[in-house]
């Protein structure tokens, strides 16, 4: 009879194995792997350690080999395996992935799985591996808009700094005007959420006229000064600032961060900005609204109460904003800015060099 090879131990290898073989939270094979080898080690031939633990001869001796040629390590993972040869060459994997990120179909913007499929002579369903595999997703698209502003990085410091570090007996307001907000009621009634069937809108709706928001949000403790009105012209940013003049401590000195929209340099407005010398106006760089703190009050305000709304005149639209300003009033909390100028201006050299690049080839 052919004799097995003899296994010995380690105290702390027959510890670690019988640790093993007692855990209920290790893979099952793993286990059994440790019992295989305690069994062998016991002096216990593969036709005895087979019978006993119910696996076949073949498992109690290659799990044997493997002890003995790499030790422990060698029972925790399986071995290596070909597996089945690819039905795909990686030649035609690659070709998929260029044509997907440097081509474009003839007859259309971008590669959908049944064009790709039929220009690379493959399945839909190997389209789609292949595009998941490597991150691929030809049908979206996403917008961007790289500020061209000469003093991009002053501004950015100044605006981030303003928010990180705040100067001392000041306060800090993100301002922008959310403008053409439309009073829209639907053409029906829709009808409310049930089980198994979401609420209903109709498509198309009736115009009621528009209202423009004006806000400034404190960026220390998020409270929200708003104004509405019926246009955005300089008239009206002057009577929203001699709002936020009236609304604030005048001891205390108003850094306002706005865009660079016209109405905010008009030279009426600068001129009474001269003659209030407790404002100090920030402006962002061009195309880059998103410094804007305030943006992020005017999405949530879209999202929570305007985009579903129902609004039969402008009258009901501005009691709408105002109830929801008032609401967010009584428990306001900040947006936490954590980006750093550095890193900011760091991707928007990144993004430069990108388009840059594609210009020039």
């Amino acid at each position: 009879m052919r004799v097995a090879p003899a296994v010995t131990l380690t105290p702390e290898q027959r510890q670690t194995l019988e640790q093993w073989a007692r855990s209920r939270c290790l893979p099952a094979r793993q286990v059994e792997r440790a019992r295989i080898v305690l069994l062998a080690a016991a002096g216990q031939q593969d036709l005895e350690v087979a019978a006993e633990l119910g696996v076949s001869n073949q498992k109690a001796a290659r799990w044997r080999k493997r002890f003995l040629a790499f030790g422990i390590p060698g029972l925790e993972k399986d071995a290596p395996r070909l597996g089945r040869t690819p039905s795909i060459s990686a030649a035609t994997v690659q070709a998929v992935v260029r044509s997907t990120t440097q081509q474009r179909p003839h007859t259309a913007t971008h590669w959908s799985t049944r064009t790709m499929a039929a220009h690379s002579g493959i399945s839909e369903a190997s389209v789609r591996r292949i595009w998941k595999a490597h991150g691929l997703k030809p049908h979206r698209v996403e917008t961007f808009k790289v500020s061209n502003d000469p003093n991009f990085a002053e501004k950015l410091e100044a605006i981030v700094g303003l928010y990180l570090n705040p100067p001392e007996h000041a306060l800090v307001l993100s301002c922008d005007e959310k403008s053409q907000i439309q009073a829209l009621d639907r053409t029906q009634p829709g009808l409310p959420l049930k089980r198994g069937r979401g609420e209903t809108m109709t498509h198309d709706y009736k115009r009621n006229g528009t209202a423009t928001l004006f806000a400034a949000l404190n960026t220390l403790d998020g409270q929200v000064i708003s104004l509405c009105q019926e246009r955005h012209r300089h008239q009206e940013w002057l009577k929203f600032l001699r709002l936020l003049d009236d609304a604030t401590p005048a001891t205390k000195s108003l850094h306002l961060i706005v865009d660079n929209y016209a109405t905010h340099k008009h030279a009426k407005v600068q001129r009474w900005l001269q003659r209030h010398r407790r404002f100090h106006i920030h402006f962002t760089p061009t195309s880059s609204s998103w410094l804007n703190m305030v943006e992020r009050f005017f999405r949530d305000l879209t999202h929570s109460r305007l985009k579903r709304g129902v609004f039969r005149d402008v009258e009901e639209l501005i009691a709408a904003i105002d109830q929801y300003v008032d609401r967010h009033n009584e428990n306001p909390k900040p947006f936490i800015w954590t980006a750093k100028a550095s890193d900011i201006l760091e991707k928007v050299m990144r993004a430069r060099k990108a388009l840059d690049n594609v210009q020039s080839v």
